[in-house]
């Protein structure tokens, strides 16, 4: 199983959209450092994880969270002023 993911910073105000088999894994991963594009805005917190039973479902709902349609859903439905929103 797989999942596609979105990460949010509250310091920085940043969302970080990724796929993995195992994302609090990954969220550790990201909140050590270990991760080059998210070291400057750690902590992160996962605000969204959706599971796919393919890799290649996974990697393309990541690149729809990843257009601009795809991030104003992200902020109209799982952020609201900067506050974890539960997705309807």
């Amino acid at each position: 199983m797989y999942f596609t993911y979105v990460l949010y910073s509250e310091s920085a105000d940043r969302i970080y959209v990724g796929y993995s088999h195992d994302p609090e894994k990954r969220l550790w991963y990201h909140n050590e450092g270990l991760a080059f594009a998210t070291k400057p805005y750690r902590p992160w917190i996962l605000i969204y994880s959706k599971p796919f039973a393919e890799r290649s479902q996974a990697m393309r709902h990541e690149k729809e969270l990843k257009t601009h349609s795809g991030r104003t859903w992200i902020r109209d439905h799982l952020l609201k002023d900067g506050v974890r929103q539960r997705p309807d």
